[in-house]
C-alpha cells in the first residue's frame, strides 16, 4: 500500500508541478523567483537566511534568484542596521506591482486545476498532506 500510496502522491505533485511551473513561465519567471516574490510579498522583507528556509533552498541558490530578480528591478537588498552581517530582501514598487498581478492570477490558475476535487476533497487533502507532512517532519527530527 505504501508504495502504490508513494506513486500516486509522486505522479499527482508531478503533474501539478508541471502546470504550475508553465503558468509561472508566462510571467518571464522561475519557479524559484515567483516563489521568492511571493514570501516577500505576503510576508514583507525577509533576512536572505529566512527566505531561504521558507523556500526550502540553499543559501547559494537563493542568492543566485535575488541576483536575477535584483536585475530585473523587482527586488533589492539592505544591510541590517542591527546586524551588519544579515541582509535584508525587499520588494521595489515594480516587485510590488507585479506580485499583486501574477499572484490573483496564479491562484485563479491553481484554483481551476484543483477544480477535480471539491471544495471538500480538497480540503481534506490539504489536511492529510499537511498531517503527513508535519508527521514526517516530525518522524525525521527524532531519528536524527
Amino acid at each position: 500500500m505504501a508504495l502504490s500510496l508513494w506513486v500516486k502522491l509522486a505522479r499527482a505533485t508531478a503533474s501539478f508541478g508541471k502546470l504550475s511551473t508553465e503558468n509561472i513561465r508566462l510571467f518571464g519567471l522561475t519557479e524559484p523567483q515567483f516563489a521568492a516574490l511571493e514570501c516577500l510579498g505576503h510576508l514583507g522583507p525577509l533576512k536572505l537566511g529566512d527566505l531561504s528556509r521558507k523556500m526550502l533552498v540553499s543559501s547559494g541558490n537563493i542568492t543566485c534568484v535575488i541576483d536575477n530578480l535584483e536585475k530585473n528591478g523587482l527586488v533589492v537588498r539592505s544591510r541590517s542596521l542591527d546586524d551588519k552581517r544579515a541582509t535584508y530582501v525587499h520588494l521595489t514598487p515594480a516587485g510590488k506591482k507585479m506580485f499583486d498581478e501574477i499572484f490573483i492570477r496564479h491562484a485563479k490558475f491553481i484554483q481551476q486545476a484543483a477544480s477535480v476535487l471539491s471544495e471538500t476533497e480538497q480540503n481534506m487533502l490539504a489536511s492529510l498532506l499537511k498531517k503527513l507532512g508535519l508527521g514526517l517532519q516530525t518522524q525525521f527530527e527524532s531519528d536524527h
